[in-house]
């Protein structure tokens, strides 16, 4: 019986209708492809066994990173812009200690009936990666799992396992006290309030920050919505609409929202910082407002990706315990925010 044929990446090329040229590029992580289209070739390369991508089925050398195929989307949208950059920044430190990561998508119909990837029964591998923004039915599937597993950005709290997150608390915390030292003591939110571990963090630090600076919490300027919050131009509009007087400066749950908030208030005549400064957090760009540079508070994706992928290859067995491993955002100011002496209280 002949030896099976060794893929090349012509035949990875051919596969995806791309040149060869482009294949090698994504290969070897250089400039040239989008993100999308790497994406695509090295998951090719894996499922058709290329080189050092190809999966390997020996127990030591694969790490499971499932991953809701929402967050994975090709488009052009907030969940892509934020998490691409986790996903490879995991398959980059896991292949930097020797491991093969092996990216499993879960859609919405394997969510909803509790389908675990196919990976799970199918290859090897020594621990599971598990993006934690998933429903908690699901998570505690993959949770019950007799396999080491860490929670990666979000969790559950009814699911104790170790968990990688950014330090959200303290970095709402931070931007609140930024606004509070350039001199604002009306300080509004805007965001989710409890979609998600990570939103409910963000909002605790506000009301934190707000109690101890001794500041007022006016309820009228505060949108802390949790389910069915889909952070819209409508929303926010309606939000601003209902508003008496608007704070001198605002937090927001996420750059998403700190864009749209300034947009709104712009079409009702008022500028960005002259008259509202906001502050954001993740630290997204967006091209569509360019001349606004959003202060925010920067979520060290690449830290939490080596932190995520040296906390399980420290486990030796499954771990039952809630240890959780907090990577602090960083502060990044830019002109969204104006210092002021004194504001009308």
């Amino acid at each position: 019986m002949g030896s099976k044929k060794k893929v090349s990446m012509q035949d990875i090329a051919d596969k995806l209708n791309i040149s060869k040229n482009a294949v090698s590029l994504a290969l070897q992580d250089k400039k040239g492809v989008s993100d999308q289209m790497r994406y695509r070739v090295l998951q090719t390369a894996k499922e058709m066994g290329y080189g050092q991508y190809g999966e390997k089925t020996s127990s030591d050398k694969n790490v499971l990173v499932l991953v809701p195929e929402r967050i994975m989307s090709y488009q052009d949208n907030d969940h892509f812009r934020f998490f691409h950059d986790m996903i490879w920044g995991l398959e980059k430190s896991i292949r930097k200690r020797g491991f093969s990561a092996v990216i499993a998508p879960i859609d919405l119909e394997m969510e909803s009936g509790l389908q675990l990837p196919q990976q799970c029964n199918e290859i090897s591998y020594v621990g599971i990666i598990l993006f934690g923004i998933v429903d908690e039915a699901y998570a505690r599937l993959v949770w019950e799992l007799d396999t080491p597993l860490v929670m990666l950005d979000s969790y559950h709290r009814n699911l104790p396992c170790p968990v990688v997150a950014s330090a959200n608390t303290e970095g709402a915390y931070e931007a609140v006290t930024l606004l509070f030292r350039s001199g604002h003591r009306k300080i509004g939110f805007i965001g989710p309030a409890n979609l998600t571990t990570s939103h409910e963090e963000r909002w605790l630090g506000y009301l934190s920050a707000m109690q101890e600076l001794g500041l007022p919490l006016d309820m009228s300027k505060v949108m802390a919505h949790s389910v069915g919050f889909r952070d819209t131009e409508q929303e926010i509009d309606s939000y601003l609409n209902a508003v008496n007087e608007f704070p001198t400066a605002f937090f927001c749950g996420n750059d998403r929202i700190a864009y749209l908030l300034a947009g709104q208030l712009r079409k009702r005549g008022l500028k960005v910082p002259a008259d509202v400064s906001i502050v954001g957090f993740d630290d997204l760009h967006y091209e569509e407002d360019s001349e606004l540079g959003m202060t925010t508070m920067r979520v060290e994706k690449e830290k939490m990706c080596e932190a995520a992928a040296d906390l399980l290859l420290t486990l030796k067995t499954t771990c039952r315990e809630m240890l959780r491993l907090y990577i602090r955002p960083t502060l990044v100011v830019r002109n969204s925010v104006l210092t002021k002496a004194s504001f009308n209280l």
